[in-house]
C-alpha cells in the first residue's frame, strides 16, 4: 500500500508540485483516509524524503556499479553514467521532476541528510574526469571539479524536458551530450 501511495504521490508532486498538494490530494487519488496517509507518513515533508531518498539512492547504485567496472575507460564510464541519467527520465520522470524542484521545501535537517548523497554523486563524476586526466584520456589543463558539474548540469536540465518517447532515443541524446563532452575533454594526439 505504501509504494502504491508512494506512486500517486509522485505523480501528484510531479503535477501539482509539492505546495499545490494537499494531503486531501493524496488520500482522494488514493482512496484511502487520512488515517491510513498519517499510518505510513509523519506529513508531507516525510514523503518528499522518501523520495529524494530513493531517487538519489538508485542512482548512486548504477554510479557505483559502472565505476567498479572491471575494464572501462575512464571515457566509457563517463559515457554511461550520462547514459544512467538520461535512461532514468524514462524510469522515474516525475520522481527526477521532484527531486530537482522540490528540495527548497525541505527543512535543513532533512537537506542534511539528502545533500552529502547529492555531492557524492557529483564527487564520484569528478573522480572520474580526474582519473582520466591522470590516465591521459583526458586534457591535462581541464578543471575536474567544474566539468563534473557542467556534466550534471546538461544531463539534469534533460529531466525539465526530454521526452523519452519523442523523435530523439535516450542514446541519441546521451551520444549528443557525449560528443559535446568529449570533443572538448579528449587529449589530442599527433594521429593524423
Amino acid at each position: 500500500m505504501k509504494e502504491r501511495m508512494m506512486d500517486s504521490i509522485i505523480e501528484l508532486f510531479g503535477k501539482k508540485g509539492f505546495q499545490g498538494t494537499s494531503i486531501q490530494d493524496i488520500v482522494d487519488a488514493n482512496g484511502v483516509t487520512k488515517g491510513t496517509f498519517y499510518y505510513y507518513f509523519k506529513n508531507k515533508e516525510d514523503v518528499l524524503v522518501h523520495i529524494h531518498q530513493s531517487f538519489i539512492d538508485h542512482l548512486l547504485e548504477g554510479q557505483e556499479n559502472i565505476m567498479t567496472s572491471e575494464g572501462l575507460s575512464n571515457q566509457e564510464k563517463l559515457y554511461r553514467i550520462v547514459e544512467l541519467l538520461i535512461g532514468n527520465i524514462r524510469i522515474n520522470g516525475h520522481s527526477a521532476l521532484v527531486f530537482f524542484q522540490e528540495m527548497r521545501h525541505l527543512s535543513e535537517e532533512k537537506t542534511a541528510i539528502i545533500m552529502p548523497k547529492r555531492q557524492q554523486f557529483q564527487l564520484n563524476i569528478q573522480k572520474v574526469l580526474e582519473d582520466g586526466i591522470a590516465d591521459g584520456e583526458f586534457k591535462k589543463t581541464l578543471r575536474a571539479d567544474m566539468l563534473s558539474y557542467a556534466v550534471l548540469g546538461m544531463a539534469n536540465w534533460s529531466y525539465f524536458w526530454y521526452e523519452p518517447e519523442g523523435e530523439v532515443e535516450e542514446k541519441s541524446l546521451t551520444d549528443l551530450y557525449m560528443q559535446l563532452i568529449f570533443n572538448g575533454v579528449k587529449e589530442e594526439t599527433n594521429d593524423h
